[in-house]
């Protein structure tokens, strides 16, 4: 991922041309003309969700939700030193998401803190996790103003600074959810007093923060009046794929770990925004296009035409989370397209309307007849698309990814990968982060827990 400023002249004048036939006086949303922003519908989820944990498990409702209340407890309220991610900001109504092992402050970590805090309707730690990123991530003026600034070092680059669509789609997704789930501020100014002198947070305006985030990532482009320092919106308006970043260097990238159609189907609910039901479809044909027909690997990054990218074609550990996005694509799908249509395919590849949902469940068995094939007790963390190994560690968070799949899959073994995920260990020391917010979602989704409200 080009994370610079650097080497645009060519890539904005080229965008500046199909930006220019893409947005119109005013648009589907009435933005010129309605400088409020979106105003938001209540969504609607499916009327059920699949809980693997009890119908594949046999667990019952107790033993899961007192696996989930543990794993919350000890990552967000567990050691400092050892357990935990999350970390209240002294004297503030503050609190953060901390990658232990980079060291920094991620807007990934910040949205999946707050996905997964408004799923378990803990409202004061998805206050305090907002308040940060409003407070100390989010850009406050110049052309990138609105975007929510992340960390994207490695081990190879320290210090590499980003604006990670992953991060503001997940903290978007959040802000609808708790906007349906706990609506906007109710509290009178003595009551908001009262909860500062107490130490706990603020109301937040759900409705009116979503709306702003969701404009940005839509209207940038329109917000400064052209492309401005070659900053442009999150979603390219020509193809509706997301940019590996909203910059005219990264034009033509994008990556399936950051496509994610069955949250842009509820965002079309929300906003009658019917741009985010041709998200929704671009998505699931990229998804097609990038994925290998013989493994269902994905790359960490690609071209909009599926190519994998030189620097990031390895399926890796952010080609993990595309996993996620498969999964909830077809979990959260309502009406004809969902899970009830969403059968077995031979492999990932037969599918030819990614549009139905059955491809989701193509790629499930795929890819885990690929680990099973593998070994599925020995299996490395880093292969190429067709299968080798190139890393032959083994990873936790690779383990939670597939047993996520697990839910959706019909392959035989598929109750391994899950039984997997339910004698996980809560993970500890410097790289709790990752495998943590990976182990969080797979129990809420393995649980049934993932929900739209």
């Amino acid at each position: 991922m080009d994370q610079g400023r650097g080497g645009r002249a060519l890539a904005a004048a080229c965008l500046a041309v199909a930006l220019a036939g893409c947005h119109s006086t005013v648009d589907s949303l009435g933005y010129d003309d309605d400088p409020a922003g979106v105003h938001l519908r209540k969504m609607a989820g499916p009327a059920t969700y699949p809980n693997a944990f009890r119908d594949v498990l046999g667990k019952t409702n107790t033993q899961i939700a007192d696996k989930i209340a543990s794993a919350f407890n000890q990552l967000f309220h567990g050691d400092p030193s050892t357990q935990a991610i999350y970390f209240p900001v002294s004297g503030q109504d503050q609190a953060y998401i901390k990658d232990i092992l980079h060291g920094d402050i991620r807007t990934d970590g910040m949205g999946l803190g707050m996905l997964i805090a408004v799923e378990l309707g803990k409202q004061d730690e998805f206050d305090r996790l907002w308040n940060y990123a409003k407070a100390s991530l989010q850009v406050q003026s110049g052309p990138d103003q609105g975007y929510f600034l992340s960390s994207c070092a490695t081990s190879v680059n320290p210090g590499v600074t980003c604006f990670d669509p992953f991060g503001h789609q997940q903290m978007l997704m959040a802000l609808l959810l708790a906007n349906d789930l706990w609506g906007g501020p109710t509290a009178d100014a003595g009551v908001m007093l009262a909860a500062a002198d107490a130490g706990t947070p603020a109301a937040v305006d759900y409705a009116s923060a979503a709306s702003e985030l969701l404009t940005v990532m839509r209207h940038k482009v329109d917000q400064n009046g052209g492309i401005v320092g070659g900053v442009t919106d999150v979603f390219d308006p020509v193809t509706a794929l997301v940019f590996a970043q909203p910059d005219t260097a990264d034009a033509n990238l994008t990556g399936p770990s950051i496509e994610m159609p069955g949250y842009y189907d509820l965002w079309a609910q929300a906003t009658g925004d019917p741009f985010w039901n041709r998200a929704a479809v671009a998505g699931r044909e990229y998804w097609a296009r990038v994925t290998n027909q013989y493994t269902g690997l994905v790359p960490s990054g690609s071209h909009f035409d599926g190519s994998p990218r030189a620097d990031a074609d390895t399926f890796s550990s952010e080609a993990y989370r595309s996993l996620v996005n498969f999964v909830v694509d077809d979990v959260w799908a309502v009406g004809e397209s969902g899970n009830a249509d969403a059968g077995p395919a031979t492999t990932a590849s037969s599918v030819t309307a990614p549009s139905d949902r059955s491809w989701d469940v193509a790629e499930a068995d795929l890819l885990l007849g690929f680990f099973i094939g593998a070994d599925i007790n020995l299996y490395g963390r880093e292969f190429t698309l067709s299968g080798a190994t190139v890393d032959s560690a083994r990873d936790p968070a690779l383990i939670a990814a597939n047993g996520i799949t697990g839910l959706i899959a019909t392959i035989g073994k598929r109750s391994d990968f899950i039984q997997a995920v339910w004698d996980m260990d809560v993970p500890t020391g410097n790289a709790r982060y990752f495998t943590g917010t990976m182990q969080m979602v797979g129990l809420l989704l393995l649980g049934g827990q993932f929900r739209v409200y």
